[in-house]
This record gives structure tokens, sequence and C-alpha cells, in this order.
């Protein structure tokens, strides 16, 4: 027995264990890399004191049993001791070529997490009641449900990978949204046939508003996204009436005018020209004002321009229907009063109108560029009672 390694307390040292002169236990492992490693405890055994003065932790034999259950199951010991935010970078570097708002999202959240308890936690200390925590503090400072959610869903890739590369064996960030935080999103609404002619009838007739007019029913005619119609230059195929969708324009603070390739891969598209959008690219063409001379990406002649000759974008349209409505709303009566309206509705009421007239779901996402068929059989659910009598009686007739 005399020859058997002893603590300072003449405790039995077990293979790999040391104590330190001061006072310090250690162990010494190999880990899943054929690297020497080691972890550090005060304490030998849970019964034992923390030193007056030393942060308290767990065992070192606590940590051994744990160390010694990872290596059995092949988790890496040291890649779960990054931080959320480490993991979060990690995730981001295996897909580098993204449009720039993703990089910019990527940037934001990576801010919101460094700002926040857990960004410095290791991935595994993290529990499902830690992220679901998380989910309440990003609420309670304000952010609205679907950014959260959709962070969620970014945090959740990345927990997976960790657990892909063995450095985990649960994800914290697999449970439903809806089960933490109540989902006040707002439900996107098409305005109505009567809305949409008081709307143009109202911007057609104001002296301030009737030059927005055509930008209004092309919106409306083709489902552009605002971006998109931003990028329409004077070259049009007026001939084969149709528009060929292949850019957006987008402005942010940084990089000011860009063009990116369109917000998806189905987002490359030809759109037909009804009668009603062809007259108003028409009048848009022969109207446009003086451009200032600017090369953006290649593309030059762009067809809508603001009153510096310079391009249009989608903060010019926000604001232009915010004005137009609040003007609308004034002098009209509360039961004729429009609701919100962003250059989006005008998307959601095209698309609405189609799947409604009953329109193939595949050319309508085409058409659309969604993604996926799902986004736009969404389309199809936005019933209410006066749709599905006109659908139960076209099909009776």
């Amino acid at each position: 027995m005399s020859g058997k390694r002893r603590d300072s307390k003449g405790r039995i040292l077990r293979t790999g264990e040391s104590q330190r002169k001061d006072g310090r236990y250690a162990y010494k492992y190999t880990d899943a890399c054929g690297k020497t490693q080691f972890v550090y405890a005060w304490k030998l055994v849970p019964t034992d004191k923390t030193p007056t003065g030393k942060r308290d932790d767990i065992s070192l034999r606590e940590k051994v049993k744990e160390i010694l259950r990872d290596l059995n199951d092949g988790i890496d010991t040291i890649g779960k001791k990054m931080t959320v935010c480490q993991l979060y970078a990690r995730q981001n570097s295996h897909r580098k070529n993204v449009k720039r708002n993703t990089e910019k999202g990527r940037e934001y959240l990576m801010s919101v997490l460094k700002s926040d308890p857990l960004g410095s936690r290791s991935i595994d200390t993290v529990k499902l009641s830690d992220a679901k925590e998380w989910a309440i503090r990003m609420s309670e400072k304000g952010y609205a449900y679907k950014t959260i959610n959709n962070w969620k869903r970014s945090l959740k890739a990345a927990f997976y990978t960790a657990i892909e590369d063995d450095c985990i064996r649960k994800n914290p960030f697999n449970f439903a949204m809806d089960t933490v935080l109540e989902d006040d999103t707002e439900e996107k609404v098409a305005l109505t046939q009567e809305q949409e002619d008081r709307l143009l009838a109202f911007a057609g007739s104001d002296p301030v508003y009737r030059k927005y007019c055509d930008e209004i029913i092309v919106l409306l005619g083709t489902g552009l996204r605002v971006s998109e119609l931003c990028g329409l230059t004077v070259d049009l195929d007026f001939e084969n009436r149709r528009i060929d969708v292949d850019h957006q324009l987008l402005r942010d603070s940084e990089l000011g005018y860009y063009v990116d390739a369109p917000k998806t891969k189905n987002g490359v598209r030809q759109i037909p020209m009804s009668e009603k959008v062809y007259q108003a690219l028409k009048r848009a063409v022969k109207n446009r004002g003086k451009a200032a001379p600017v090369n953006i990406g290649g593309y030059t002649n762009f067809l809508f321009l603001n009153q510096s000759g310079l391009p249009k974008t989608a903060s010019c349209y926000e604001s232009m229907f915010q004005g137009l409505v609040r003007k609308y709303n004034k002098h009209h009566k509360p039961d004729e009063a429009l609701p919100n309206i962003t250059p989006h509705t005008m998307r959601h009421t095209f698309c609405t109108r189609l799947a409604q007239a009953g329109m193939n779901p595949k050319d309508l996402q085409y058409i659309m560029g969604h993604s996926n068929i799902t986004m736009t059989l969404n389309y199809y659910a936005h019933a209410d009672y006066a749709s599905a009598k006109a659908a139960m009686d076209k099909l009776a007739a």
C-alpha cells in the first residue's frame, strides 16, 4: 500500500490523477485526436470542500467521469468547450458565398450573441431551458417573434453541426418557438379588389401621389419584389411583352447601391406584361426624368428615378406607401380606411388574386419566383367566405 500515490489527505490517487503543490488536483488523459490534455479541480470528490477564496466547481472525479463517458461515445472533449459565438462563427465559415443581406444578418446575430450571456457559454453547458430563456430575453428586449424564430433556426443548425462533429449529444434549440413565446406576427393581408380600386383611384387623382401610380400598377400587376422593381431599366422587352427578372437593385449604408442576383435561384424568371402593366411601363419610359450618369454592377438606365436622378430603392416605396395610406385615410370615413400597406402588400395581393383565380400552383410558383411550392400553396389557404362561395358557384355552374 505504501507504493500507492496518495493526496495530502492520504487518499489513494487513481491512474492519471495527481495533486499539485498548490493543492489543486489534475487529471491527465489523451483526447480523441491523440493529444495529451489536462483538467483541474480543487476537490477530488464531491464531498470535499472548496478551499477558501477559490471558485467552486465540480470535483475532479466528476470531471473524469464525464471525460471518460465522452471518450467512450467519441465526443470531442475540446470541441465541446467552444463558446456559442465560436460555434456560430464556425457554422458560418462553412458557407462563405452568401448574399449581402445574409452576411449582414449573420453579423447582427453575432453582435446579439456577444451582448448576451449565452454567447460566452461553452456549448456543452447549454441546456434546453437555457435556449428557451434566451428566446424570452430576446422578446423582452423588443425583438419580433419572427426575428427570434429565424435566429433560433440558425442556432439550431449550428448546434446540429456540433452534434454531427461529435462535440455534443443533444440540440438545446430543438423546440417549437410557439411553446415559449406567443406568435404576435401580424398576418399578411391582401387588398380586396375594392381596396385596390380605391387605392389606385385616389393615387391617380392626388397631385402628390399621381406620379407613383404607374409604379403601383406595375407592382400590383407583376408581383415583383420591390428590389426587382428598382432594378428595372428602360431596356424592357415591349415586343414580347415580358419582364426579364435576373437581378435586383439594393442599397445599404456601407456599400451604397449594389446589384445582386434575385433573392432565390427561382427568382430568375420572365413575367408576362398584362395590358395595364404594358401601358404603365410605356408611360414610365416616356415620362422618365433626367438620369444621373450611374453604372451599378454593369447596369445603367434605371427606369424609376428619385428627384436627384438616381435609382429609387425599397425605402423610397416604403415611405411613399406610408404617406399615401395616411393621406387616403385622412380624407375617408373609418369604414373605408385602408390597412397598413407596404410594397410587399402589392406582391401579396397579386399572388392571392392569381391563386383565387385558380392558376396552376406550379405556374404561380414560377411567376412569383418562390423557392419552394409550399410557400406558393400557402396563398391558396388565404380563403374567406366570399372566395370559397365563388369557387363553389363556379363548380356548380
